[in-house]
């Protein structure tokens, strides 16, 4: 696999996780999940991804050949009940999983410190504290995107972020996913996103 094609398996993997978890999925991305639009890698990568991949495969298996709205409204429903609430079972912010923290505080801080090294500003758009997992994620698709663009020194900043902040929380929370839904699609966003932080951080050893 060339430079390109990595950075671009790279960067489908932080979209998926952003597309499933920064709101409630939208139709032109079940739309493209079931047209098999987004595809799997035929080999192993690490436990997480493979374990996120065949749940996705799950996912486009249960509802293919159903039509796309009733899909995106159970879909809805279930995020609203597990991750929204009123008394959600899940929150996907950082600092709810990690000890020693306070959700709005220091471990919130931290992770604004991170962005804030970096000289990125969190989007708009996505109207979460800046520990959401969408928010992360793209901030790890910033560091990406400039590192293809020859910008080394952000190669530091994804080694920092994996270290305090990714690698420290992604697995309470798939696990956590897990046990509160048996939606296989943010099983799959949830797996996804572990894998993808254990991913970035074999790359990042190879880099640094």
């Amino acid at each position: 696999m060339d430079d390109n094609a990595v950075y671009d398996a790279r960067i489908e993997l932080v979209d998926f996780v952003i597309e499933v978890f920064h709101d409630t999925p939208d139709e032109a991305f079940v739309e493209r999940l079931l047209a098999g639009e987004i595809e799997t890698p035929g080999e192993e990568v690490n436990d997480y991804l493979d374990a996120g991949f065949d749940a996705l495969e799950e996912f486009v298996e249960q509802n293919q050949g159903r039509d796309v709205d009733e899909v995106v409204d159970e879909l809805a429903r279930e995020y609203t009940a597990v991750m929204v609430g009123p008394r959600p079972e899940v929150l996907p912010h950082e600092t709810y999983y990690r000890d020693g923290t306070d959700f709005i505080g220091e471990g919130l801080a931290d992770v604004e410190a991170s962005y804030d090294a970096a000289g990125w500003n969190p989007p708009e758009e996505y109207g979460e504290e800046n520990d959401h997992i969408a928010v992360e994620f793209a901030f790890l698709r910033n560091l990406i995107e400039r590192q293809r663009a020859g910008q080394d020194e952000t190669v530091g900043f994804e080694r920092v972020f994996l270290d305090e902040h990714l690698l420290t929380w992604l697995e309470a929370f798939t696990d956590h996913i897990v046990e509160e839904t048996d939606e296989p699609l943010f099983i799959a966003g949830a797996r996804i996103a572990a894998g993808t932080a254990a991913f970035e951080d074999e790359i990042v050893a190879q880099l640094l």
